[in-house]
């Protein structure tokens, strides 16, 4: 499989990285960075500049380049304010769909938010992140794509345990980055998941089994 992550340099992103890796598949990692370059090839990606604020679609289309499916990791990140937040969570999210559109690509998975929601109101910046990550996620719900959304809780960076919590509304936790990059690994792999929204924390049982059990 050929997989194209926005955001390649981000935690979630390096670790999901090397788990497509280590089974042979082929990852292009796109970056804004030329530094973050070689922590990409060490996760064994393939590192392709490109901003997603600053390139158009078709820019975006030629990064994820003939791609099977692609992954929707990147944001704003911590320390931004509210513009950065439409602009990156809303914005990136909503030019990968296009880029994906134009390629032909049909599988996108979107790295999402608890509490994710297009009609949040207030000016704060958290306010204005999950109003962004909603936002992207309905476009994407909308696009006609073979979406999965994933909205994990608080993101630690502890070892992952393989068992997980989903549904479409588990409460407030905790989730390890591992067990997300496994997530997703796994979304990719069962068809059962396309078209579904669901939060994710840590739990009791084993990631292939909750899928299922959706």
């Amino acid at each position: 499989m050929r997989v194209a992550i926005a955001g390649g340099h981000g935690k979630i992103a390096l670790r999901l990285t090397r788990l497509l890796r280590e089974r042979g598949d082929q990852v292009r990692s796109l970056i804004r960075d030329p530094a973050q370059e070689d922590d990409v090839r060490q996760a064994g990606g393939e590192p392709v500049l490109c901003d997603l604020e600053a390139a158009g679609v078709e820019q975006v289309a030629d990064a994820i380049d003939a791609a099977d499916a692609v992954v929707f990791a990147a944001g704003a990140g911590p320390g931004s304010g509210p513009a950065r937040k439409d602009t990156m969570d809303y914005g990136g999210a909503a030019k990968l769909i296009g880029a994906a559109r134009e390629r032909g690509i049909r599988r996108y998975l979107m790295v999402s938010a608890m509490g994710a929601d297009p009609a949040r109101e207030g000016d704060e910046t958290f306010a204005a992140y999950v109003r962004a990550k909603g936002r992207a996620d309905a476009e994407l719900e909308a696009s006609g794509l073979h979406h999965t959304i994933v909205r994990p809780g608080g993101l630690t960076d502890g070892p992952g345990t393989g068992r997980v919590r989903i549904g479409d509304h588990v409460g407030r936790g905790q989730v390890s980055r591992d067990d997300v990059a496994a997530v997703l690994l796994a979304c990719l792999d069962d068809d059962s998941t396309i078209g579904r929204t669901f939060e994710l924390v840590s739990g009791d049982v084993p990631i292939e089994d909750t899928l299922r059990a959706l």
